[in-house]
This record gives C-alpha cells, sequence and structure tokens, in this order.
C-alpha cells in the first residue's frame, strides 16, 4: 500500500477520478503512483528535472507495477508532455516563483489541460497573480499545518472550463463589520481562505507578522532612510494584514455566482 503524507494526501482529493495527469516535480512519482493504484488517473506522467530523482521516482512506480499507467520523464518543467497529453497538472513542494516560471515556460504544453493543482511553499502570491493574469479561475483553496509547516493548495481551471472569469475571486470582500477586503491582500492571503477565516489560516498569518516583525526589528538597527522607508512599508503591511484578521470570521465554504 502507498502511504501519502496529509498535504500529498489533500493535493489528490482535488485530482478528479478519470484523469491524465502529468506530476511535474514528482517527488519519489508518490502522487501518480498512489492516485494509480487507487484507480483515480487512467494514465500518468512522473517529470523530474534531476537524474537521482527520476531514478528514485522510475523504482517507486516499478515497484508498484504501475509501469502500464505511469511513464517516468526526465526533463525540465513542462517539457516532459506534449500539448494534448494531460488534462490534470500537478506541481508540489517548490516555491511559487519557481512554479510560475514552469507554467511560464511551458504555456504552448496547457492546451487540452482542464485543471492545475498547485502546492507551493513560499510565494503564493506570485501563483494567484500567473492564474489570474493567465486565464485560469481559482475554484478553491485549501491550507494544512503538518510538522510545523503550513501549505495551501491552489486548484484552477480554465475560464472555459468553469464559465466564470478569473477577475471575479477578486471582487471586494465585504466583512461583517462592513470593512472591506480589496484585490491586493486577497491575492496575498488567498479570496477563498480569507473568506473561510480558519484556524490554520490565523496561525499562519500570525507567524507571518512575528517574521515582518522581526524584520522591522533589525530594519531599525539601520539609520539610513532606505532602512526607515522599508521598515515603514512593512508596517503598513502588517497594520493591513491584521485589519483583515480582525474583521473576518470563520465562515462556510464560499460560493461565486
Amino acid at each position: 500500500m502507498i502511504k501519502l503524507s496529509k498535504r500529498l494526501e489533500w493535493i489528490a482529493r482535488e485530482v478528479p477520478e478519470g484523469s491524465r495527469l502529468a506530476d511535474i516535480g514528482s517527488d519519489h512519482a508518490l502522487l501518480p503512483s498512489y492516485l494509480a493504484a487507487n484507480g483515480v488517473i487512467v494514465s500518468g506522467v512522473a517529470g523530474e528535472v534531476n537524474e537521482g530523482p527520476y531514478e528514485a521516482a522510475s523504482k517507486q512506480v516499478r515497484s508498484a507495477g504501475l509501469k502500464h499507467v505511469i511513464d517516468v520523464r526526465l526533463g525540465d518543467g513542462l517539457a516532459v508532455i506534449e500539448p494534448g497529453e494531460v488534462d490534470v497538472i500537478t506541481i508540489a513542494g517548490m516555491g511559487g516563483a519557481l512554479i510560475v516560471s514552469i507554467l511560464e515556460a511551458g504555456k504552448s504544453k496547457l492546451k487540452g489541460v482542464k485543471r492545475l493543482v498547485l502546492q507551493p511553499n513560499v510565494g503564493e502570491p506570485a501563483v494567484r497573480e500567473w492564474l489570474l493574469a493567465n486565464g485560469w479561475v481559482l475554484i478553491g483553496e485549501r491550507i494544512l499545518e503538518e510538522d510545523g509547516k503550513i501549505y495551501e493548495i491552489l486548484t484552477a481551471v480554465s475560464a472555459a472550463e468553469s464559465g466564470l472569469e478569473p477577475e471575479q475571486m477578486y471582487a471586494p470582500l465585504v466583512c461583517a463589520d462592513g470593512r472591506e477586503v480589496q484585490r491586493e491582500l486577497l491575492l496575498l492571503m488567498g479570496p477563498y481562505l480569507t473568506r473561510e477565516a480558519s484556524d490554520v489560516w490565523r496561525t499562519k498569518w500570525t507567524w507571518e507578522l512575528e517574521k515582518m516583525d522581526k524584520i522591522c526589528a533589525q530594519l531599525r538597527l539601520s539609520q539610513t532612510e532606505a532602512a526607515r522607508a522599508k521598515e515603514a512599508e512593512y508596517r503598513k503591511e502588517m497594520n493591513r494584514i491584521r485589519e483583515v484578521l480582525a474583521a473576518c470570521t470563520p465562515k462556510v465554504k464560499p460560493s461565486f455566482n
């Protein structure tokens, strides 16, 4: 039996039954192997850019007896697939900037792809901004804590697939006290996650505020004007985040119509 971490389990739930999957940066091909063994995907590509992880993924697929379903390929990003070959792409466990660069470089390979499931370790706003700018509608966000780390999972479909406009996700959120959360902060903190305001989401932003406060303390050690300006910028951002945390209360999963 293939055992997944909680993080990978939650990503697996975002892959529809009957999918043709490409898992980029496949980390021993655990995710596609699990999905194939449970009959969720009909075919899979496990892509790795380095020889060592490629060999580990190949070994996993062979030992699981899944070579007839999963093809392990060595290559950079979406270069491992052909246009129209898959309809779901998962990219997990790397920085948001790297995920964006993979998607941007591989735009020609997204033809026929219906769903993207993306799990950046950091830099989530950059991923949301890329999706928004490239016609992908964010249909869900999930957040979880595992082993002292917090992860966000972003699921998006093409605008044609959803019948929605990407901008709809970022309409100002009116909180119970009448305050509005504008697009810039929704891109930062997540439109679904902000509406749901879960305990894990609040923990994440409490941690982020603590990190920012430490940066401000370091900036105060400098006497330069640039440091003063940077600290003021951080303080302004921190105040805006605190206002969102104060205004948002836990809600049921939102619906965009």
